[in-house]
């Protein structure tokens, strides 16, 4: 439920941020009390993390696009109620690109089945699907091509969000182990008794820490509008979606058997946070950027 907020806000910010005040003032309102809800079109079946490459196709006619194509693995797809959708209006490569606002009723726009995920099963995510589907110009944020540029923008937000989330889930993990340690008694004695664990413990509870101020450090960066803020904001991302699964892993094994068991949280949260790795740019993506701007720096 956390993560739809958190794509939906990311949606928010890209209207309020590259919208002009008609469209500010017709989707932001609702949006904002969450009497609304908004949804993130980037990725396609063919085009993940080389995202430049999309096909969903926009093609001018007079005061509308005509939109043809689909996306895949779209959070909260088909329920929520606004979709910010990245399409080609020009040639190929990302400044060809634009971004179109839809909302749900649209004639053309439809969905897929309900994806049958490992975790994250709160969250519904479906393909979205675009046949013939007619968007006034009007519903255009910012100018033909520059709908990239809003995209990775937008996902600077949306990796401090979906490592936040992971920072949570790492949490609550590194206080069920603790006191799954305390209360659980072999050969005899508390598990807190025996130093491997206790040593295994203190590496959690560090590496939480870590990785809290890494996203603290790239959320002020990002507010700042520092030069900085997107390499910032894949390092957070890349180390605490790492480290945070790890704990929640960690976490597990301590658990023994009982980790394994659905009547133990330890296991959701290892359920759910595993997509996080993957999702707002592949881990693989953010050591890419970051080796970029150190090479280029």
């Amino acid at each position: 439920t956390l993560l739809l907020l958190s794509c939906s806000s990311m949606c928010v910010w890209m209207i309020d941020t590259f919208g002009n005040e008609e469209q500010r003032h017709r989707f932001c309102p609702s949006l904002c009390s969450m009497e609304k809800f908004a949804s993130y079109c980037l990725t396609e079946p063919g085009s993940g993390s080389d995202a430049a490459s999309l096909l969903t196709s926009a093609q001018r006619k007079g005061d509308t696009y005509v939109l043809n194509g689909s996306k895949a693995f779209i959070s909260g797809g088909g329920d929520t109620d606004v979709y910010v959708v990245m399409c080609r209006t020009g040639g190929p490569g990302p400044k060809g690109i634009s971004c179109l606002v839809l909302e749900k009723g649209t004639p053309g726009l439809s969905f897929g089945k309900k994806e049958k995920k490992v975790g994250w099963n709160s969250q519904p995510t479906r393909a979205v699907i675009f046949e013939d589907c007619v968007v006034p110009v009007g519903n255009r944020l910012g100018a033909e091509g520059q709908g990239f540029s809003i995209a990775m923008k937008g996902l600077n937000g949306g990796r401090i969000n979906i490592a936040s989330c992971s920072l949570g889930a790492a949490h609550a993990s590194v206080l069920l182990a603790q006191e799954h340690l305390t209360v659980r008694k072999q050969f005899g004695e508390p598990l807190a008794n025996n130093q491997y664990l206790q040593f295994r413990l203190a590496e959690m509870a560090t590496r939480l820490v870590a990785a809290r101020l890494m996203v603290r450090n790239a959320a002020r960066a990002l507010q700042e509008g520092r030069e900085d803020a997107a390499v910032l904001c894949s390092m957070a991302k890349l180390f605490a979606t790492d480290e945070c699964f790890a704990i929640c892993n960690q976490a597990l094994q301590m658990h023994g058997g009982y980790g394994y068991l659905k009547d133990y949280a330890v296991q959701q949260f290892v359920r759910d946070i595993r997509v996080h790795q993957i999702l707002e740019g592949t881990n693989e993506v953010m050591r890419m950027i970051v080796a970029r701007n150190l090479l280029q720096g």
